[in-house]
């Protein structure tokens, strides 16, 4: 393999392993300080427990979570260093507001949250852990603004050989920037709830701390179910969003060739037996593009074979990752619905809580899938329309990309199963109920 490939493989790995611990941060930091605040209006113990508990996860996702985050920043000097220096002035301070602020708030709060139990007021104590799903959530949007503008940059122009920024604004309130944070952050805030909710279906098929689980259970389910209807309208008008300003994209996650009006959909495609290079499309939606794309089922959708060969992205990986993502965001709005309606009841739906238990990773492949769907989606652009992939690559030799490959590979693969068996062992294990001063220890 080439340089180029290589540097997208290890970026790709990197950014993939990652992404398993920022969701989960994001979704688990409000819960947590929802049960917190319930606790300090209600005086209910099991919100104070339940704080703990789920906290102590928390940390460790958090920790794992910023570790494998500061390698993806140094490849973008390692690897990628003419795209650094063609975009740093843009894509460079959207970073660092993102370190500058929100994570520095994020990590200062944990600190006073995680510690601050017996000497902060319960109020106070709330208001540091809703300052930390405050800042994680802001960090994300910092974050995301980056990618929107590789996405579709705005407000700049090229002098001297790079873009050089001209609008901030324009940067910031871009609506591809808006509509991607209100999908990421709601997939991730599923995440977090199926996460909670797996868990805790776990202990009520054993009847281990049912009235604590349960409550815990009932949080998750409602925050759940609001953000996979969330998820499905603003997915929806992404759709939108991607026709008009990344159609290339679009035709490839609808493997849709020729230009045509009230264009189809199609649920599936596979290889033709008789010929490989050719695709049998099955489960035809007619006027379905047309509508997921403007909203008019006679309205005119390109096909990939109006844009050159050199500028369509692959189609196979985006067409099945935009079916994976889809089918499984309706799975969690029909799974969320049925288990709130239960929610009363749900110890004594043993099915349902074995279907939770197999559940908690498919919000991760939900999100894993949408990630793919849009990087590889924009290729062959790291900025779209304006700078091509292989114009970003650093000038160094495949065998240093490949000798740190392999290294990331191992050292991730220790850390994941590291944090995945501290995770899972504390989840297991269940809360501690002996008192604020035992989980105080258990802290420190």
């Amino acid at each position: 393999m080439d340089t180029l490939m290589l540097s997208r493989l290890q970026f790709a790995s990197a950014t993939f392993f990652h992404f398993l611990f920022v969701p989960l941060t994001l979704g688990l930091s409000i819960l947590i300080a929802i049960m917190e605040t319930i606790y300090v209006r209600t005086g209910d113990e099991d919100y104070k427990n339940m704080a703990k508990f789920w906290g102590k996860i928390f940390l460790i996702n958090f920790a794992i979570g910023v570790v494998t985050g500061i390698t993806l920043e140094f490849q973008f000097g390692t690897n990628w260093s003419r795209y650094s220096e063609y975009v740093g002035d843009i894509f460079g301070s959207l970073l660092a507001i993102e370190a500058t602020v929100s994570f520095f708030l994020e990590s200062t709060f944990i600190a006073v949250w995680a510690f601050g139990w017996n000497r902060l007021s319960p109020k106070a104590h709330a208001i540091s852990i809703w300052l930390v799903a405050l800042a994680s959530s802001v960090s994300a949007v910092w974050i995301l603004i980056a990618n929107s503008w590789m996405q579709h940059p705005v407000g700049f122009t090229i002098r001297n050989g790079r873009a050089e920024l001209t609008d901030f604004l324009a940067v910031i309130f871009q609506p591809f920037a808006w509509y991607a944070i209100a999908h990421t952050l709601s997939a991730a805030y599923i995440v977090g709830s199926f996460f909670v909710m797996g868990v805790s279906a776990w202990h009520l098929l054993r009847k281990q701390n049912v009235t604590f689980f349960t409550k815990s259970f009932r949080v998750a389910v409602t925050f759940g179910l609001v953000f996979a209807i969330v998820l499905i309208v603003q997915g929806h008008m992404n759709g939108a969003i991607v026709a008009k300003y990344q159609p290339t994209k679009l035709a490839a996650m609808e493997s849709f060739w020729n230009t045509q009006t009230n264009a189809p959909q199609f649920l599936f495609v596979v290889p033709d037996p008789q010929n490989e290079r050719n695709l049998v499309e099955f489960g035809e939606i007619p006027g379905g593009l047309s509508t997921l794309a403007f909203h008019d089922a006679k309205a005119e959708v390109k096909g990939l074979k109006s844009f050159p060969p050199s500028e369509r992205p692959p189609v196979m990986i985006p067409f099945i990752g935009f079916r994976i993502m889809v089918g499984l965001g309706f799975f969690f709005l029909f799974l969320t619905s049925f288990a709130w309606a239960s929610r009363k009841y749900i110890a004594e739906k043993p099915l349902l809580l074995k279907v939770l238990v197999y559940s908690i990773p498919l919000p991760y492949l939900a999100c894993e899938m949408g990630w793919m769907l849009t990087e590889v989606g924009r290729q062959p652009w790291v900025v779209y329309g304006t700078m091509k992939t292989q114009q970003a690559v650093s000038p160094i030799a495949a065998s240093q990309v490949g000798i740190s490959l392999a290294a990331f590979i191992v050292v991730y693969s220790f850390l994941g199963l590291v944090a995945f068996y501290l995770i899972s062992r504390h989840a297991r294990r269940g809360p501690e109920l002996g008192g604020a001063a035992a989980a105080e220890v258990e802290y420190a």
